[in-house]
């Protein structure tokens, strides 16, 4: 059993340092630019607009991913919002108007941290609800079954009480 684990920890530790030297050498370099290529255009020559594409992009969900950031996926959907933000960075909007113009055309969704609103209450409501809803209904239980509990319960007879204290004692 001892072995077992050993070997398997060691399987694991071999499988994550091939898969991590695997996956260093496989980063394509960010000076190559292939043609009809589906990855976003690099914007290492401007710093200044490479921040502002990972801020902005790390602020939007990817709409086929949903639980990932358009700087984090590699979906197609996300690399082409990630290329229409590089594309209004050099167009020269402003942060804010980008991310006004995401919104605009995905809606609320698309933000990771949705504004407080009649449409979006449900986001930042519901999980309270939800626990204290879970909270009332778990203690409506428990009294209900502490009175089902007490109605129950009857004390025991004289007869009952005598063989009890006889099993007590180790009588038969």
């Amino acid at each position: 059993m001892m072995l077992q684990k050993l070997c398997l920890t060691a399987a694991c530790a071999a499988v994550a340092a091939f898969s991590g030297a695997a996956f260093s050498q496989t980063a394509p370099a960010p000076s190559v630019s292939i043609q009809g290529s589906h990855e976003a255009a690099p914007t290492e020559f401007d710093p200044v607009a490479h921040k502002r594409v990972l801020a902005i992009s790390s602020q939007l969900r990817c709409l086929v991913c949903q639980n990932q950031s358009i700087a984090d996926s590699n979906a197609e959907l996300a690399v082409d919002l990630r290329n229409q933000v590089i594309e209004q960075i050099n167009a020269g909007r402003s942060d804010d108007d980008i991310i006004k113009y995401m919104v605009d055309r995905y809606g609320d969704f698309v933000l990771y941290n949705p504004p407080f609103k009649a449409s979006t209450i449900i986001l930042w409501v519901g999980p309270a609800v939800l626990f204290f809803g879970a909270v009332i209904a778990f203690y409506i239980n428990l009294r209900r079954r502490k009175t089902q509990v007490a109605q129950s319960e009857r004390a025991l007879t004289p007869d009952e009480k005598r063989r009890a204290e006889a099993l007590l004692r180790g009588d038969k």
